[in-house]
Order: structure tokens, then C-alpha cells, then sequence
């Protein structure tokens, strides 16, 4: 089967800018365009093909087609449900203080999976910032009242970023994107978001946004982050490419490349590669390729070639 190139779906959030139409060139639909689901097989949101004999049918379809194992390889035997979720954010302001359920809770509480995920700063203005866990240890109790007496922002642990920064986000870790960066987002395929602080903002309706405060006090694990900002590998510089580890889980593995001249690339039996170009513009099989494009690559596929100047991410399970 063939590589499929898919067509973002665009999400209009209150904090969203105008980067993904600027810097991205995307036509999206909205004055202003705070996500899109790059690859993306959820009720929420379902990319389309973009070319090919597939061209404009939704990805569920051809996966009902050609079969799940087919096209995702063996690894995606164990889940339910399309196993990944990937996103470009652009935050023009302060994302909602929020949590992620893990599994066991969203399925008994939401009747969805769990979100674990990471970010990969692609681009961030000087003095942007995320929260990422807590300064220090404290008590679910704590965290209740520091949410009711409005001292929560005193407890979390606030960090300057940078692009090429690298956040893991297990389930549980509270979390906010700060304004002005760019993020390149892979998550489990769930769409489960408990807000805990929204300051003080509105949404269409003219009303504050529904915070869950039982519900994220519930999940959250009330500590400091223990994982480093940096990616896991350091780059590895090979003949007319450089590869980097960025982070590898039981539930994702994603790498960058930047490639100079040209890389072979194949696919085994177990998983699927989704490439997600971040930067530059080059050929993938001969079929162009720029920044923002995004290509489902089929479990067990021959090899293919990638020219060009290109940096992007290639996602597996």
C-alpha cells in the first residue's frame, strides 16, 4: 500500500493565533486557528487523504478497507482503538491549567482512554513559558484548597522554554502551554481534558469555561516532574542526514531528522511511521513535501526515499 498524505483537521480554541496560517501556510478555516490534528482518527476529529486513490476519504474508511493490522502492523493489536493522536499547537495565549486522566479512571469515569503525551517545542517568543507539574510535593487536600483560594499558580513549577525543548506529560501531570510557542504534540487518541484554572476567561457563550476540579484532583499526581526537558538522545550525525532520539515510551516513539541530502527509510511488520515535516521542504518518493505536511507511512512498507532539506518527526508504536 501506498504512503497516504492527510489532510489536517483545524480547531478554532479561544488561545489560538495565526502562526499555523503564517508560518505553516495552512488555509484553515478561521480567523484564528489554535490546533491541528495532524494525524487524527477520533469522534472529535478524522483527517481525510489528500491525493491518491484514496484522495478525500476519511482515514477511518480506508482503515475499515484495507484492515486495522494492515496499515498500523501488529503493535496496534493491543488497542482498542487508533492508537495515536498527533497535533500542531499554536499558542497565541495561556492554554487552561489542566490534567489527563490515565486509562483505568477515563474508562470507568469518561468511557474514553487516557492521554499521556509530549511536546516538542518547534518554535517559542522569548519569555514564553509552561507549566509543567509542581514546584514542590504537596497533598491532594493542598491542591483543593490552593484551587479555592486562588494561590494554585504559587504551587506549580513554571519553566522558560526554547525550541527543540521536550516535555513527557504522563497522565496525571498537571500542565498548561504558555503563550507564544509553537508545539508539536503526540498523545494517546483521546480528547479527555480536566481544566483547572482558566484565568478567569469566557468562552463563545459569554460564559466561563467548566472547570473539573473533583475530577482533576481525582488524578493528579501532586509533584514535581521527573523527567528531564531534553530529548532522550543526543543527534547522531550520518551520511547526509542527522537523526535524534526525542522520546521513547511503552506507547510512542518519535525521532527528528534533518535531512541535508537524502535518508532510505522502510517500515516493518509492527508498526506504522507517521512523519510530521516541521521544517524546510524536500521529496518523500519523489512527491513533494514542506513544512507542515503530514504522511501516514503503512506498517511493512518497502523502502522509500526522503530528499532534500527537510526536518521532521517520524512517529511508531
Amino acid at each position: 500500500m501506498k504512503i497516504l498524505k492527510l489532510n489536517p483537521v483545524f480547531k478554532d480554541y479561544i488561545w489560538g493565533g495565526n502562526r499555523l496560517h503564517d508560518d505553516y501556510g495552512f488555509e484553515t478555516g478561521f480567523d484564528k486557528t489554535a490546533e491541528g490534528w495532524m494525524l487524527a482518527c477520533h469522534k472529535d476529529g478524522m483527517n481525510t487523504v489528500d491525493g491518491g486513490e484514496y484522495d478525500k476519504r476519511a482515514l477511518q474508511d480506508v482503515l475499515d478497507e484495507v484492515g486495522l493490522t494492515n496499515m498500523l502492523g501488529k503493535n496496534a493489536q493491543k488497542y482498542p482503538y487508533f492508537p495515536i493522536l498527533i497535533k500542531l499547537i499554536d499558542a497565541y495565549d495561556n492554554l487552561s491549567i489542566q490534567v489527563h486522566p490515565d486509562d483505568k479512571y477515563a474508562r470507568e469515569v469518561e468511557n474514553e482512554f487516557g492521554k499521556t503525551e509530549m511536546w516538542y517545542v518547534l518554535d517559542a517568543l522569548d519569555g514564553a513559558t509552561l507549566i509543567y507539574g509542581f514546584k514542590d510535593e504537596i497533598t491532594s487536600e493542598e491542591f483543593q484548597r490552593a484551587i479555592e483560594d486562588n494561590t494554585l499558580l504559587d504551587k506549580l513549577n513554571v519553566v522558560n522554554v526554547k525550541k527543540g525543548d521536550t516535555f513527557f506529560i504522563e497522565a496525571g501531570t498537571v500542565h498548561a502551554i504558555g503563550k507564544g510557542a509553537i508545539i508539536a504534540e503526540i498523545q494517546q487518541n483521546s480528547n479527555c481534558t480536566y481544566r483547572v484554572y482558566d484565568y478567569g476567561r469566557v468562552g463563545a457563550d459569554g460564559k466561563p469555561r467548566e472547570l473539573h476540579i473533583k475530577k482533576a484532583v481525582d488524578v493528579s499526581k501532586t509533584v514535581p516532574p521527573i523527567h528531564d526537558i531534553k530529548p532522550m538522545g543526543k543527534t547522531v550525525t550520518m551520511n547526509g542526514y542527522d537523526e535524534q532520539l526525542i522520546t521513547k515510551c511503552d506507547l510512542f516513539n518519535v525521532e527528528r531528522f534533518e535531512v541535508k541530502e537524502g535518508i532510505e527509510l522502510s517500515t516493518s511488520e509492527d508498526s506504522f511511521m507517521h512523519i510530521l515535516v516541521i521544517n524546510g521542504e524536500g521529496t518523500i518518493n519523489s512527491r513533494p513535501a514542506k513544512k507542515g505536511d503530514s504522511f501516514l507511512v503503512p506498517a511493512n512498507h518497502e523502502k522509500f526515499a526522503i530528499k532534500g532539506n527537510i526536518e521532521f518527526l517520524s512517529t511508531t508504536i
